[in-house]
């Protein structure tokens, strides 16, 4: 059986979230069996503090965790999270198993969807970082994040809410109130919930009357599809 390997931990709330995900995809094409699935959890205050002041550090402790899979017999590995994907170029350049990239999963969709102008929300890391971007590009899809102020709030709820299992209601209004105005200000036609504890906070597949790309559930279809080959 193909197995493979979770890096989690980035944050607990999510990689939690994933376990379940994969398990309900599988049992939805398989309900006698269950999948191959391992788990190495790491430190998300160590990775959040790689990510801001040493990303060399950072791939280093990924690529730890991803040696640490492929040891206990992963096929291929994914991220539970959005935020560390900022150095995804250099962990599959060095990965001793395939990677398969939330990034990829959304951008694929996005283009099934027909979308052409994107809101990116998530971290700070990730709503300021290339990948997203660079990768939507590809599929000749813009991506545009908030201004300063917007992406300082939201990282701040993020990191000091969302990440710990705290998801309230006035952060929900307050997010989809910041979808409205992207939608009305840039004229996106939708939305990434780029961050794995965001689609724990919003879970409807329209938000403010534009489509939200739940980037957990297109990720958890992807693990599922091939884990399945």
């Amino acid at each position: 059986m193909t197995a493979v390997g979770i890096v989690g931990g980035l944050g607990p709330e999510s990689t939690i979230d994933y376990y379940r995900r994969i398990l309900e995809g599988w049992w939805r094409e398989d309900p006698g069996t269950a999948p191959s699935i391992i788990i190495d959890s790491l430190d998300v205050q160590r990775g959040l503090r790689l990510v801001e002041s040493d990303r060399p550090a950072l791939i280093e402790y990924l690529l730890e965790s991803l040696l640490r899979l492929a040891a206990a017999g992963a096929d291929f590995a994914v991220m539970a999270a959005n935020t560390p994907h900022v150095v995804i170029d250099d962990l599959v350049a060095r990965a001793p198993i395939p990677l398969l990239s939330i990034v990829d999963s959304c951008a694929e969709e996005a283009g099934r969807l027909g979308l052409r102008r994107l809101g990116l929300l998530g971290t700070r890391f990730t709503m300021e970082g290339a990948f997203y971007p660079q990768t939507f590009a590809r599929y000749g899809i813009k991506v545009v994040s908030p201004e300063e102020s917007d992406r300082a709030w939201l990282h701040e709820r993020y990191i000091g809410q969302m990440l710990k299992g705290d998801f309230r209601d006035d952060t929900r209004r307050d997010v989809i109130s910041l979808i409205t105005r992207l939608r009305d200000e840039e004229k996106i036609d939708g939305v990434i919930l780029g961050g794995t504890e965001l689609t724990l906070l919003l879970s409807a597949p329209i938000i403010a009357d534009v489509p939200a790309l739940d980037t957990t559930a297109l990720h958890v279809a992807a693990i599922v599809k091939r884990l399945r080959q």
